[in-house]
């Protein structure tokens, strides 16, 4: 296989388009860290490479790790390592070079953004042993996506100020948020992870228990908007943010029933992409033009 058909099947496993999911509340990260003003264009420009990259890496590393789990999984087993299509060698070199170019990217920042890049790819990388370990790798995921927001603080800030607890706050609602659609994701999962003898909460509460569970963590996710608009004071826009996002929530939920899992990829896709994009444009509108 060349190495540019090789990068294409790479690109369409790791589905680079699911950046969105985090990249919006990095960016609200971002104008918290530059006190609501716009930010210099190559300083956002580095921001949003080192999220790809960071994702791409956590992803590529998810995928090679699981690639036999994936092979026993009629839902995964059309995917590229899998299925024989790419070789394992490609994937791991595809990993090396979004880590390498994240530590650099990120050395580009400031120093502090050097020494914390090896934390923060730890973690995401991390995230792949959890459900080997743990019914508690829905949590994990969401620390993973939750670091984004502080980082992209950081990278503007170059250090931690008193006015990093709204960031912090939103941290907890994006960890909130992940978790509880980790889990819904999951629920599909369910006799494969049993038999594989992986750890997730669906696989050890049931579908129904598990759906209550995420319902828990997304009230918790609009409790954490909340106060991180009552912190950063927004105006009427970060506000509306919160109400929107509880909206789209409650309508996940509708979508999605312990008997019936066949409208789960539009609740987890179309409206989890809707919840950070309306929340980042409404908050980015309040802070930009307060």
């Amino acid at each position: 296989m060349s190495a540019l058909a090789s990068l294409r099947a790479i690109v369409a496993d790791i589905k680079l388009a699911h950046s969105v999911f985090a990249l919006p509340f990095a960016l609200v990260g971002l104008l918290f860290g530059t006190r609501g003003r716009w930010p210099d264009p190559w300083l956002l420009a580095k921001v949003v490479a080192a999220l790809v990259l960071a994702r791409s890496a956590a992803m590529g590393w998810n995928r090679l790790l699981d690639r036999r789990l994936d092979a026993g999984n009629p839902r995964t087993a059309a995917r590229a390592l899998p299925a024989g299509r790419l070789r394992p060698a490609a994937m791991a070199a595809f990993v090396v070079l979004c880590s390498a170019l994240f530590i650099a990217v990120a050395g580009s920042l400031s120093r502090l953004c050097l020494l914390l890049s090896p934390a923060v790819l730890a973690v995401l990388l991390g995230y792949s042993f959890a459900k080997r370990l743990t019914e508690l790798s829905h949590l994990l995921l969401g620390l993973a996506l939750a670091l984004a927001p502080p980082a992209a603080y950081l990278a503007a800030r170059g250090a931690v100020e008193p006015d990093v607890v709204p960031v912090l706050w939103l941290s907890v609602a994006v960890l909130c948020w992940v978790a509880g659609f980790d889990i819904l994701y999951a629920c599909q999962d369910v006799d494969h992870d049993r038999r594989a003898g992986l750890h997730s909460i669906p696989a050890r509460l049931g579908v129904a228990r598990a759906l209550a569970v995420a319902r828990w963590l997304h009230a918790g996710m609009v409790l954490a908007l909340a106060a991180t608009a009552a912190t950063a004071a927004l105006g009427p826009l970060g506000w509306a943010a919160v109400g929107f996002v509880a909206a789209l929530l409650v309508l996940e939920h509708r979508l999605v029933d312990a008997t019936d899992l066949s409208r789960l990829d539009a609740a987890f896709f179309t409206t989890n992409g809707l919840v950070s994009v309306v929340f980042a444009v409404l908050v980015g509108a309040d802070l930009l033009w307060p």
